[in-house]
């Protein structure tokens, strides 16, 4: 049978390790998609540096020349960014060639556009890589769980911010230094703004959502919280009350829309998901057959994104002559079936608190808090006073809420915070408990 004919966008971590695994694994990938799988050809930005790389494969810095190839079948993006990435994998849709890519800003911010530009030339366009690196989990939402009316997904979806806390939980580090350590150890970029502000798991989460949900890509709702402002204090004081600090991308369906976050969150240390630690990645899906399930893997990583790249190639490769109308939907649902539930401000969000405030160690001092609190609406479910040091007149007291509406609690914040007895601003973690 006719090879089906692939051109790179892209040869570097991503580009490079497709390249490799689709050389490496040839026979069993033609084994798997019944027929072969053939790189042809690559678009680069530095011919000379690619050579070693490419072997045989024909090069060009011209990205066009790989989307307009006339026998090129099936168009991977791997050159990252958003104006000129989507432009190409327009063209290529226009040309009538599927595309696979792992450009989670791309599908998260332009997906709306460009499913519906791929229906319409009646191609496909596959992009498991861009959530979870190899963690199978857009296939598992999309096919695995399509029974299922799924209620919420959680995940540790971001391995820099992840490794980052690990360090500060397990060796005391404050964030600047566990940060640091990361960019040594190449976890994080020179400019760790996309990781450490939580866009980068924002633009995960938008996708499994929509996939979730079937809803249109609205990562401009998305609610997003980063971990910059989080001191080893507060990763110790969870700690000691049986919780670990995650950066977590929550959605979730209510009866009043659905919820779409990204936020350090305290998760229980017996949950499973509490004890993933370093560069790695986990998430949780709960649907209302099945229950909660947990996909676990590397996040990022040349060969592990490569595995889904590859797999999403195997994919096509095998629905390639198929009906279009007989395809699994790019977002799970059919496209005229799509979803206008709302996205929730975060204000309407209801989850549990982790409240943590600087007082003077006067006699009144928590009568009036937890009084304020109470008219708030917000119900303290446990309160610690933490130790003074010698000579100190200030304490930390922390304490855990029960579940309330999120402007309840910012309503009770900015009142404890005009109290005379208190110094500086009320730290506010939220708490998910995760449980089935």
């Amino acid at each position: 049978m006719k090879p089906v004919k692939v051109g790179l966008l892209g040869l570097g971590t991503v580009g490079g390790g497709t390249l490799t695994v689709l050389k490496r694994n040839a026979a069993e990938i033609t084994r798997r998609a019944g027929r072969e799988i053939r790189p042809v050809m690559a678009a680069v930005r530095d011919l000379e540096k690619a050579k070693i790389r490419a072997g045989s494969l024909a090069l060009t810095d011209d990205p066009f020349a790989v989307v307009n190839h006339p026998e090129i079948d099936i168009v991977v993006e791997a050159m990252g960014g958003e104006v000129l990435a989507r432009e190409l994998i327009l063209a290529a849709i226009a040309q009538g060639k599927h595309v696979v890519t792992a450009n989670k800003a791309l599908i998260a911010k332009h997906g709306t556009e460009i499913f519906a530009a791929a229906q319409k030339q009646g191609v496909m366009v596959a992009f498991e890589a861009a959530v979870g690196g190899g963690i199978p989990i857009i296939k598992a939402i999309r096919e695995g769980l399509t029974a299922n009316r799924i209620e919420w997904i959680a995940g540790i979806i971001n391995g820099t911010t992840n490794f980052i806390l690990t360090q500060m939980r397990d060796h005391g580090m404050d964030f600047a230094d566990a940060l640091k350590l990361a960019q040594e150890k190449g976890y994080a970029e020179a400019d760790p703004a996309f990781d450490v502000e939580g866009i980068d798991a924002a633009h995960k989460l938008t996708i499994m959502s929509a996939i979730a949900f079937g809803i249109p890509m609205q990562f401009e709702h998305a609610y997003i919280e980063g971990i910059t402002q989080l001191t080893r204090d507060d990763v110790r004081y969870a700690e000691q009350l049986g919780y670990r600090i995650k950066l977590l991308g929550i959605t979730r369906r209510t009866p009043a829309g659905i919820e779409l976050r990204v936020h350090p969150a305290l998760i229980p240390e017996r949950r499973l998901i509490a004890n993933v630690d370093g560069a790695m990645n986990a998430i949780l899906v709960k649907g209302d057959a099945v229950g909660v399930t947990m996909y676990y893997g590397a996040g990022a990583g040349a060969e592990p994104t490569a595995s889904s790249i590859v797999a999403d190639l195997v994919d096509v490769t095998r629905m390639h002559t198929a009906d279009p109308h007989n395809r699994v939907p790019h977002l799970a649902f059919q496209p005229e079936n799509l979803s206008a539930e709302p996205i929730l401000p975060m204000g309407e969000v209801r989850t549990g608190y982790y409240l943590r405030l600087r007082a003077r160690d006067e006699t009144g001092v928590l009568a009036d808090v937890t009084r304020i609190l109470a008219d708030s609406g917000v119900s303290i479910e446990a309160m610690v006073q933490q130790e003074q040091q010698a000579g100190d007149k200030m304490m930390d007291i922390v304490m855990l809420t029960h579940q309330c509406l999120e402007k309840h609690v910012n309503t009770a914040i900015i009142k404890i915070e005009e109290l005379p007895v208190i110094a500086g601003n009320v730290v506010r973690i939220r708490l998910e408990r995760l449980a089935g």
